[in-house]
């Protein structure tokens, strides 16, 4: 039937192995938990639902190549489950139907079934009404693989009655065992420039990372395996950024200064440099959120919302469509007036409150929500501003000894609402 088969054999006997000829990825994909690299706090908890015996319909959410297909794999061979597979991008409701068919066959010969959904977000909701009944009487159990959000993409019904994994990407050292593994299969060499290189570019997708490390070996013959074969076999020329050295925190800088001086094409030229080399979009994101605050301010109070709403999008999102939101905010934040009077007002308040230390509080600024506080002189003397022509009351609202103190020093590019 389109998009579906059986991910391993029909009873609940262990998975065969994968044919000789295979990518390097699937012959590498780990046959027990204890094989797996990465996710180990989602691990320990779904090795204990397997242990318990009674596994629940999951939906696993995370980007590709952080081993979702391979967790729906050992969890229904650690359950002794027969696993049915299919993509909800060729699938249909007649196969579903299929399926949910042939489960209740297996069902009644005491074999669970668990289905495993890759890519479920593509599902409409019509197609996940239908699944809905039989994971709720149990003729199935679901392992929806998503990456997208679920509260998003997953009808409310269904993902109530699904427990949500979240995985990561896997982290430079985890991804790096996984090559090793790799070149141990292949029997290959690698320099330890290309490793970083290939590490850098796979952006802990490890299926990337084999795959090119597969298709780097064949290209490097006995040789061992260098830069240029990582960029022949992924078509992809390295980008010079390293995440925790100089050159990151040089091109983040040349990022923040160019949208401060005003340079559009030099703020979205230093953004593209760090989302093509890797750059997790909402650590650019936050850096955004930042400028429209510190740099461009009161200037145009509307730079923040949509600074904010471009961190909102790229999360929403995704790469690499984030990069949209992303460019439309540097762009307007560089192209945007600039005032810093945030950033030196609560500067001048840090100062005074260092100079003055812990000033009390007014009497008349006081709240006073018992009778006691209020005989007490809590709140008397207040002035309701709104009960004063332009909303403003005659009354100080610094501490006794700062009166007259000045925090805020205003930028002439200011708008200051309502005046």
């Amino acid at each position: 039937m389109a998009g579906q088969g059986d991910f391993f054999d029909a009873g609940p006997a262990a998975p065969a192995g994968p044919e000789p000829n295979a990518p390097l990825a699937t012959r590498m994909r780990p046959r027990t938990f204890d094989d797996l690299i990465g996710q180990r706090q989602v691990v320990d908890v779904l090795r204990q639902l397997t242990r318990s015996g009674h596994l629940p319909s999951i939906v696993l959410w995370g980007p590709p190549g952080s081993g979702k297909t391979t967790l729906a794999g050992l969890l229904a061979t650690e359950t002794s489950a027969r696993m049915m597979s299919m993509s909800a991008v060729t699938a249909g409701v007649a196969d579903l139907r299929k399926v949910v068919a042939e489960a209740r066959i297996h069902r009644r010969a005491g074999i669970r079934t668990v289905l495993f959904i890759d890519e479920i977000h593509r599902f409409n909701k019509a197609q996940q009404d239908a699944i809905l009944p039989h994971v709720e009487d149990g003729t199935v159990t679901l392992i929806g693989a998503t990456t997208e959000n679920p509260s998003f993409e997953v009808i409310a019904p269904l993902l109530s009655r699904s427990r949500v994994f979240r995985l990561e990407p896997l982290e430079r050292d985890e991804l790096k065992q996984v090559v090793q593994r790799g070149l141990a299969e292949l029997d290959a060499r690698i320099d330890d420039q290309a490793m970083d290189v290939l590490l850098e570019v796979s952006r802990g997708d490890a299926r990337v990372a084999l795959n090119g490390l597969e298709a780097s070996a064949a290209l490097a013959g006995e040789k061992a395996i260098s830069v240029e074969h990582i960029e022949q076999a992924l078509q992809q020329r390295h980008l010079l950024y390293d995440r925790a050295g100089d050159q990151h925190y040089d091109i983040v800088s040349a990022l923040i200064k160019s949208v401060r001086g005003s340079d559009p094409d030099a703020a979205v030229y230093w953004m593209a440099r760090m989302l093509e080399a890797g750059e997790d979009p909402l650590f650019v994101a936050r850096r955004l959120v930042i400028l429209a605050a510190e740099d461009v301010g009161l200037a145009d109070p509307q730079a923040l919302p949509v600074a904010m709403a471009a961190q909102q999008a790229a999360h929403f999102v995704g790469m690499p469509e984030a990069v949209l939101p992303l460019t439309e905010a540097a762009l307007y934040l560089a192209l945007a007036p600039k005032s810093n009077s945030a950033l030196t007002s609560y500067g001048a308040a840090r100062e005074l409150i260092q100079e003055t230390g812990n000033e009390p509080v007014p009497m008349h600024l006081r709240n006073a929500p018992t009778g006691l506080m209020k005989s007490m002189g809590y709140g008397k003397g207040y002035r309701y501003a709104h009960d004063y022509q332009g909303g403003v009351a005659p009354q100080v609202h610094m501490p006794e000894k700062l009166k007259g103190r000045k925090v805020y020093k205003p930028n002439p590019r200011d708008k200051q609402q309502g005046k």
